[in-house]
């Protein structure tokens, strides 16, 4: 089993692989119900040729709203000590289907969930007002037996890779 997601998680890192191909396995990533709570994740952000160039650490709390929706506070800190906040909207749209909102977003994300399986993508506002820094943000996640999450995240600029994100989220009780 563990070879068969390690080999899943290479041929997805590809970008050839659709949502899709995780369907039928377990545990189910439901995005909403997942970031419902406390988190804490530990990441490595790396250089375009995969050198590591920093540290994240990520605080998250998820509310359930009483439309259905999910907002979700997420503090995020760097290996420098500098600090970001993030003021997430994520909402369920249909069938495996959600789509989200954030401060330093433009626009929405949309993303699919299939099995362990969810990815998405949004843009994010490095410099907000400035949309010559945006980056746009490609993010795999996949849930783990035992309630953690792996996730990888390639952040690319006109198409072009600039660096990529790896990091484990857990459930704080």
């Amino acid at each position: 089993m563990r070879l068969s997601l390690l080999a899943a998680l290479a041929v997805a890192a590809c970008g050839h692989v659709p949502v899709s191909h995780f369907a039928g396995t377990s545990p189910a990533f439901d995005a909403v119900a997942f970031w419902t709570g406390h988190h804490r994740s530990w990441g490595v952000i790396e250089s375009r040729a995969g050198a590591p160039t920093d540290t994240v650490v990520t605080d998250c709390v998820g509310v359930p709203q009483p439309d259905g929706a999910l907002h979700m506070v997420q503090t995020l800190t760097l290996g420098d000590g500098s600090v970001q906040h993030r003021d997430w909207h994520l909402r369920r749209t249909g069938p495996g289907a959600f789509t989200a909102t954030a401060n330093d977003m433009v626009g929405e994300a949309h993303g699919t969930a299939a099995g362990r399986a969810f990815h998405w993508t949004w843009v994010l506002a490095l410099s907000p007002g400035n949309p010559i820094k945006n980056v746009t943000m490609d993010q795999w996640m996949y849930l783990m037996d035992g309630g953690s999450m792996m996730n990888h995240t390639t952040i690319r600029k006109l198409g072009i890779t600039v660096a990529q994100v790896s990091e484990v989220f857990q459930a704080v009780p």
